[in-house]
């Protein structure tokens, strides 16, 4: 919607800020949300500046449209406060967990289709059951390259012996490029507080979008792994509740026979008390697939003004 003022053109988008992954006192990963109406336009640019002008109050912002017919039910982009981002996990339960409580025509759906820049995903509705919506993760790509040990000690503030010699370190894609590196305590996950800057260079040296560390320790009795997700090529450090992240151990968990079950339950971020909650599933079709529910905490309208007045180039 466009609204004319003195400085110029103001145009409104549907907003809400949503936090994924929040638990009974955790606070959960926060996510933007802008949907749009069918016809309802924005640029490139536009939700770049919307993500920049958010950094530090959210994580991410996903921008959703409705989807082509016979292909998918909705489409959606992800910024960062730096980039376009082709995947986001706690950005998708959030927004998903709002579709589906929110618009009457995907309330009962058991689950619909929604179009990314790492393809189409599929959405199972289980609000109904545990409360939850699941996301089927991109198919993994697994890769043989990995920074040596010393160096990823290093860029992580860790020493070498704080680093699980039982399990190898390992790249897996499975919506983004994600180093993962073992460690032999839960003391060690909790502490771990690299520089923002040297975990950044680190990212960028070995082509990682991200780096989780997780342990077999856990907080909590019932729960499988303790993990921490940092995200610096992103703009920030730390992510503290992410789909992806998980989305990609697990697969790799799989494929080193170290996770055989149906679910897994993984506390994540650095609070040992209150950690937030993300919930694997193996389901009988196969594949991989990550659950959580979305707490909306701001519903109204984001006001972009474009500071030029109709009829002149921006």
């Amino acid at each position: 919607m466009l609204d004319e003022h003195a400085g110029g053109v103001m145009k409104r988008y549907r907003f809400k800020k949503i936090d994924a992954f929040a638990a009974a006192g955790s606070a959960g990963n926060p996510a933007g949300y802008v949907r749009l109406a069918p016809g309802e336009e924005i640029a490139d640019h536009e939700m770049q500046r919307i993500a920049r002008e958010l950094k530090g109050f959210v994580s991410e912002v996903g921008f959703l449209r409705e989807g082509t017919p016979g292909e998918c039910d909705l489409s959606i982009r992800y910024f960062s406060c730096e980039r376009e981002v082709d995947f986001c996990g706690h950005a998708t339960i959030a927004i998903m967990d709002d579709v589906v409580h929110s618009e009457d025509r995907f309330r009962g759906r058991e689950s619909l289709l929604l179009r990314t820049n790492r393809g189409v995903v599929t959405v199972l509705n289980r609000t109904g059951e545990d409360g939850m919506v699941y996301i089927r993760a991109p198919e993994p790509v697994f890769s043989g390259a990995c920074p040596n040990i010393a160096e990823t000690a290093a860029a992580l503030a860790l020493g070498v012996r704080e680093i699980d010699p039982a399990i190898p370190p390992g790249v897996v894609n499975a919506g983004l490029e994600t180093l993962l590196v073992p460690l032999a305590s839960l003391d060690a996950c909790i502490r771990c507080s690299p520089d923002y800057a040297t975990l950044r260079a680190f990212a960028l040296a070995h082509a990682v979008d991200v780096v989780v560390v997780y342990t077999r320790e856990t907080a909590f009795r019932g729960h499988d792994l303790h993990t921490r997700v940092f995200a610096p090529t992103f703009g920030y450090l730390e992510d503290p509740a992410t789909g992806s992240g998980n989305a990609a151990l697990g697969n790799f968990l799989i494929r080193e026979n170290l996770w055989t079950n149906r679910t897994l339950v993984i506390e994540q971020g650095p609070d040992r008390e209150n950690p937030n909650i993300v919930r694997l599933l193996r389901p009988d079709d196969g594949g991989l697939m990550f659950g959580g529910r979305g707490e909306v905490r701001i519903d109204g309208e984001y006001v972009l003004s474009t500071g030029v007045r109709p009829g002149q180039p921006e």
